[in-house]
């Protein structure tokens, strides 16, 4: 099926939805989940995807042996996909708005599993909440919500969703460049509106919008470790006005097999 290399392992967080207050059936339980696009985009090269689940405390089951560090022991890279807001207490400060209080159980699902990941020495890419995840994880912060923090922003989520776009300026001799080129007026598929306030330590940027809003960043040095704010699943290859998706994921998963 996958020739004589061995494909490669490639771990993906879970989105997780609480049970809801007054629900029944499967409302009423945990639910850990992949949105499929990013799924089968990350799959898209001979890759064996593998959720990795998180034992709630909440739940009937307690942890086992099995932790976090053995998944990143096992897996080749690490695949941080979009959903609910980071917490602003992760980064020190309290929600200003009720809406913008995130998904703490998720920000310690996803921060251990940051962290393991770069003590074996494996890649992490982040998308979108992803992106921002990794930058808390180095000590930064975040706009809460860019319509009303964020001077002059443009529009960064829509209706619209998985459709909506903007322009994005890659960084000169940044490794979005060098994959692919100095082409300007690219696209990307935008859906957030919380984004990198102060950059963490050790990041660099690799692109902006056109409102200076921070839409993708990297880490300098070892391990391989990157964020886009954009979602590459949603991009059609067959659409030349966006950022074509593939020479990033392809650096992904060449990091992973070494």
């Amino acid at each position: 099926m996958f020739g004589r290399r061995r494909p490669v392992h490639i771990g993906l967080s879970a989105r997780i939805f609480h049970p809801e207050s007054g629900g029944s059936g499967l409302r009423s339980k945990t639910l850990q989940v992949l949105e499929q696009s990013v799924a089968q985009w990350a799959a898209s090269r001979d890759t064996l995807v593998l959720m990795i689940p998180s034992v709630l405390q909440d739940g009937a089951l307690r942890r086992s042996s099995i932790r976090v560090r053995d998944y990143a022991q096992y897996l080749d890279g690490l695949i941080l996909q979009g959903g609910a807001d980071v917490s602003p207490r992760a980064y020190g400060e309290e929600p200003l708005k009720p809406e913008w209080a995130g998904d703490p159980v998720r920000d310690a699902y996803e921060l251990e599993l940051v962290h393991e990941f770069l003590e074996a020495g494996k890649p992490i890419l982040g998308i979108c909440r992803g992106m921002q995840l990794i930058n808390v994880a180095f000590g930064g912060s975040l706009y809460q919500d860019i319509p009303t923090m964020v001077d002059g922003a443009i529009e960064h989520e829509s209706p619209q969703y998985d459709r909506h776009r903007h322009e994005v300026e890659l960084a000169a001799d940044g490794w979005l460049q060098r994959w692919n080129g100095t082409l300007p007026g690219r696209q990307v598929a935008s859906v957030h509106h919380q984004a990198v306030k102060r950059l963490g330590r050790d990041l660099v940027v690799e692109a902006t919008a056109p409102d200076g809003v921070i839409e993708a960043i990297r880490l300098q040095g070892r391990p391989w470790v990157m964020g886009v704010q954009w979602h590459p699943e949603f991009h059609p290859l067959d659409d030349p006005t966006m950022l074509d998706p593939t020479p990033m994921l392809e650096a992904f998963l060449e990091a992973a097999r070494r």
